[in-house]
């Protein structure tokens, strides 16, 4: 059975404490909503939540928002909160096209991509999460001096990546093609679901930071 093909998720994340249901009511408070000022990090296309529910048991001091389009992917991370409750993680179940309509300007910290869906036909390049079009989005909501982190076992969609920072205002601070060889990018590494997998298999992981240039 294919995990976005559920019967009642859509049901059970309509009910979930831990899924924001109005998000374009949050833009610009999305503090106001976590009750404080610490930063705040997202992730787009989270699927089951792993990654995030880790670094936000491991940073307390962070808010984290984790954005999932499939509702039964989004399910399995709202089955972890239930096991494990953190105050500083929320979801939200949307397209990642929305991202403007639901951060004000300037108002997330960083941005984690991670394994996302390469969209190989370049007649869906533009889908792409780290095509000009998104970091476009990104561009908007991120903070100056902001950063973005992709990782992805994908060499395809990894040069595609890299060549569409020349097209934005970001800039590459660090970028490896062996995630896992690198000493200095694997510390404090948070592995997700996919990593785990392609990792074992024997898949070199790449991965870049980008800052959002500007004052």
């Amino acid at each position: 059975m294919r995990l976005r093909n559920i019967t009642g998720s859509r049901e059970i994340i309509g009910e979930s404490r831990f899924v924001v249901q109005e998000p374009k009511a949050q833009k610009g408070k999305w503090r106001e909503r976590f009750g404080n000022e610490a930063p705040i990090y997202i992730e787009i296309g989270m699927g089951k939540g792993k990654f995030l529910h880790t670094l936000a048991g491991q940073n307390p001091d962070i808010n984290y928002v984790g954005i999932e389009k499939y509702s039964s992917v989004l399910l399995r991370a709202i089955q972890k909160s239930e096991e494990e409750e953190l105050s500083n993680l929320l979801f939200i179940r949307m397209d990642a096209e929305e991202l403007t309509e639901v951060f004000g300007q300037g108002e997330v910290d960083r941005i984690y991509l991670n394994f996302s869906d390469p969209w190989p036909k370049d007649r869906h390049a533009k889908r792409r999460l780290p095509s000009e079009q998104f970091l476009n989005r990104y561009d908007v909501i991120l903070k100056r001096g902001g950063r973005i982190e992709f990782k992805t076992d994908n060499r395809a969609l990894f040069d595609f990546a890299v060549e569409e920072l020349q097209k934005t205002g970001f800039r590459a601070e660090k970028i490896t093609y062996d995630l896992h060889g690198d000493k200095e990018m694997r510390e404090g590494n948070v592995m997700t679901e996919y990593e785990e997998k392609f990792s074992a298999a024997g898949n070199p992981i790449y991965k870049y930071i980008v800052c959002r240039e500007g004052e």
